[in-house]
């Protein structure tokens, strides 16, 4: 369900995911250069204190039980590796960007996999030790509302 800034109900204007990066310098070259995330703000402040703001588009908050993280975990790599949290990012073309990002550092956990709702997934460690999902869209929303398993609980 969707809903708009007209919706009373509506009051979240913004996911922001905030990550603790002791290399600083390489998670934001990592994240905006080879991601392409394009800065939004950066703020500095005393004692070396450095933020930078990266616009990732639309956000999500994906919420799973541990089955269902487990099934993502087979289908995407074939065995257990996630942590409770992973970040995923919707792109155009996986597996150019899988690539790129492995150029950039990231180690590559499973190449680009076509998973059962339709999307072609790839995992990987980036910096600030984040476990990264890259995906495409093989099909659109209605398509995929059609396979087994997909659906909503309303």
């Amino acid at each position: 369900m969707t809903q708009d800034r007209d919706n009373p109900r509506s009051t979240v204007r913004q996911l922001r995911l905030v990550v603790e990066a002791e290399d600083h310098e390489a998670a934001v070259r990592f994240f905006r250069d080879a991601l392409g995330l394009p800065e939004q703000a950066a703020f500095s402040g005393g004692d070396g204190a450095r933020v930078v703001i990266l616009d990732a588009g639309r956000a999500t908050l994906e919420i799973a039980n541990p089955a269902q993280k487990r099934m993502i975990d087979e289908v995407e790599v074939g065995r257990q590796v996630a942590p409770r949290i992973r970040v995923a990012f919707e792109v155009d073309d996986a597996t150019t960007v899988t690539g790129r990002l492995v150029e950039a550092g990231a180690t590559q956990l499973a190449p680009p996999t076509v998973t059962p709702w339709q999307s072609l997934n790839s995992r990987l460690e980036a910096p600030a030790g984040l476990q990264i999902t890259v995906f495409q869209e093989l099909t659109d929303l209605d398509e995929r509302s059609t396979l087994d398993g997909f659906g909503t609980d309303r």
